[in-house]
């Protein structure tokens, strides 16, 4: 499951932990010790900048952690503070890993006030290609980046504000306009999408 492997992205940066606004969260997971130790995990305080992860592992200060948390994907760092049964993880990532790690956090953090029926009927899926389309009814298309999908929706990063009942086309897969937050849009699909439908993303 696990990969030791760095990502071949150029620029990782540590920051200094509170330098990113933490949001509170409830992501199950799994990470891996430098030893390739695994273990269960669930973070429970996130930002752009570093993760709080509730686990039995003990590592030590300064060993490098890899996580895989729901929703979230992939996490590298090092760990900067032990506490009981948590520790603090310092992200080692790039400023375009930030900037979507920052877009996934919104989403979560305002998933409950977005009401989307997706949120309970479905679970979200952490799309693994997050560039797609959006068409209009005019035929105009725009580019935009997939935060969340699941079966019946999805939530998307773009800088459209369209007017709630909108139609579009995510993709090939119709749907309307269903609520608007900070970074872009929650879709609601015209049917219930199956996995093989959204195999492109995942």
């Amino acid at each position: 499951m696990f990969s030791s492997q760095h990502a071949q992205t150029a620029g990782p940066k540590v920051y200094e932990e509170g330098a990113f606004q933490r949001v509170t969260v409830n992501l199950s997971g799994r990470l891996m010790l430098a030893n390739h130790e695994e273990f269960p995990c669930a973070a429970v305080d996130m930002s752009p900048g570093d993760v709080v992860l509730h686990s039995s592992a003990r590592p030590r200060p300064g060993e490098r952690i890899i996580a895989y948390v729901d929703h979230v994907g992939r996490l590298e760092g090092t760990v900067a503070r032990l506490a009981d049964q948590q520790f603090v993880v310092q992200l080692n990532a790039t400023e375009r890993k930030r900037e979507k790690l920052a877009a996934q956090l919104t989403w979560i953090a305002n998933r409950h006030e977005l009401g989307l029926p997706e949120d309970r009927r479905h679970d979200r899926l952490t799309p693994r290609r997050t560039r797609t389309t959006l068409t209009l009814e005019s035929g105009a298309v725009q580019h935009c980046r997939l935060i969340d999908l699941s079966l019946s929706g999805a939530a998307i990063d773009t800088e459209l504000r369209l007017p709630v009942g909108t139609p579009v086309t995510l993709g090939a897969m119709r749907g309307r306009v269903v609520r608007l937050f900070q970074e872009g849009l929650a879709i609601e699909f015209v049917g219930v999408q199956t996995l093989e439908t959204l195999r492109e993303f995942l």
